[in-house]
């Protein structure tokens, strides 16, 4: 049981050390968002949809409290759709077979993301309305 551990450690020593120096830090963070677009066509999916909302916002001149708040709502929910990522991979690693209450994990994390891409979307349609004074 030692050895799968230390074998373990050996194929993963980046992610097992703490206090690396920051550019290390920086190129693992860079990894795992390379990973997360290579292997997640919703991760894709949303960061095509953010440029999109950014040039729609540049074109109709939006103020910049408009700016810090679509900046920070896609943040989050980025952040949130790569938690989900990272949450489905661990549980398809640690239980690779169908068990329920994976299932719910699974389901529960990509709901926070669903609940946080339908706030963006309606922050986008109050922007919208705001410039368009229906």
């Amino acid at each position: 049981m030692k050895k799968a551990r230390k074998d373990y450690t050996k194929q993963s020593n980046h992610s097992c050390k703490k206090n690396q120096a920051l550019h290390k830090r920086i190129y693992f963070s860079l990894l795992g968002l390379k990973w997360a677009w290579l292997s997640e066509v919703s991760f894709r999916s949303q960061v095509v949809m953010t440029f999109l909302a950014f040039i729609i916002i540049a074109y109709l001149g939006a103020d910049p409290l408009w700016w810090g708040l679509f900046i920070s709502i896609i943040g989050v929910t980025l952040a949130a759709e790569l938690f989900n990522t990272a949450l489905e991979a661990l549980a398809d690693l640690l239980h690779p077979d169908f068990h329920p209450q994976i299932g719910r994990v699974k389901d529960t994390a990509a709901a926070a993301v669903l609940l946080l891409s339908v706030a963006s979307v309606l922050i986008f349609i109050a922007f919208l309305f705001s410039k368009w004074k229906f």
